[in-house]
């Protein structure tokens, strides 16, 4: 049970570490100063609404979001989240490519070899076999949040005060709700499939406690360090090497490569969701298929990652609140939508 457990709770984990918060841009972006409390009530809030996604997941044997969905906010509203769910791959995979110039950028490769870099690996990808794929972010995730921790703890450390918790001035805390609505879509995405694989209910908590605590402690983190590096941050398209810039240069390299394969990864996982969702509409070999995804992305990058990430993910945590608010209200409704 355990080890099941945990196997859900990476999931889980890495579904939320895309290229937006590896890089620390999302974290930025929807935290900064007076955020303490907003971390705390977004770590409760991803707790509370995973275990509800995945409860009712399992009720229902549900095979796909639709109906979990339906369940959620009725048939009719259902059917705008499924388009914004589809939009949202879209979109975040854009996002994850532009990540991927970005990432490249640190060693002063231009950014557009990072972008058709991203791109070639995604469709070569689609040639083999998937079922790697899994495998591989099993393993990448631990070890991106492990690399993570051990960073942002050793900068700490060197930084006196940067543990230090302020509670006088907590003014961001509504950040929360826009960061849940923002991460609600890839969680029901993902939660709604794995429910018919729940063997225990020991699993759910392990999974989505495990999760919470894990992802709240690390944005904790972050969120300080980069506070402390807040003046250079405009100089970097990731944060989180103005985080790295006194760091030796193997240390960078290494975390470079683990980021840039975080994200290639998340884009691989969104292509997959994509051609799924379609797959009774289009045929085709599979990287066909994904050359089909990646090719209108292209235009998208041409705004680069920060002004992407700054755009369209606060626009996602204002849309989203209201599912948000379904996930959380549907415990105390006995009468399912129709």
């Amino acid at each position: 049970m355990i080890g099941r457990g945990l196997k859900w709770m990476f999931l889980l984990t890495g579904t939320m570490i895309g290229a937006g918060y590896a890089s620390g841009r999302e974290i930025w972006q929807f935290f900064g100063e007076d955020s303490v409390v907003a971390i705390i009530l977004f770590s409760i809030l991803f707790t509370i609404s995973s275990a509800i996604i995945l409860k009712l997941s399992i009720q229902q044997g549900a095979e796909n979001y639709v109906s979990v969905l339906e369940t959620l906010l009725g048939k009719r509203v259902s059917k705008f989240y499924d388009a914004m769910i589809i939009i949202y791959l879209f979109t975040t995979t854009g996002i994850m490519i532009s990540g991927g110039g970005a990432t490249l950028e640190t060693f002063e490769f231009p950014y557009w070899s990072g972008v058709m870099l991203m791109c070639g690996l995604l469709v070569v990808l689609f040639i083999w076999d998937l079922n790697g794929l899994t495998s591989v972010n099993n393993i990448l995730t631990p070890a991106l949040i492990a690399a993570l921790i051990g960073i942002l703890v050793l900068f700490q450390m060197s930084n006196d005060g940067g543990f230090v918790l302020e509670w006088g001035a907590q003014t961001n805390w509504p950040s929360a709700l826009m960061f849940m609505g923002l991460n609600l879509l890839p969680i029901v995405a993902v939660l709604a499939v794995i429910g018919t694989r729940i063997q225990h209910e020991g699993e759910i908590w392990i999974a989505t406690v495990g999760s919470g605590l894990m992802l709240g402690g690390v944005s904790y983190l972050y969120n300080q360090s980069l506070l402390v590096v807040a003046d250079d941050i405009l100089l970097y398209e990731i944060p989180l090497f103005s985080i790295l810039s006194t760091y030796p240069s193997i240390l960078i390299l290494a975390m470079t490569v683990l980021l840039f394969t975080a994200i290639f990864t998340t884009a691989a996982a969104n292509i997959i969701g994509l051609i799924s969702r379609f797959r009774r509409v289009l045929n085709g070999p599979a990287w066909i298929l994904a050359l089909v995804i990646i090719f209108p992305l292209l235009p998208m990058t041409i705004f680069g990652f920060s002004t992407l990430v700054g755009f369209l993910y606060p626009l996602y945590g204002v849309v989203n609140l209201y599912l948000l608010g379904a996930v959380l209200l549907h415990p105390f409704i006995s009468d399912n939508l129709e």
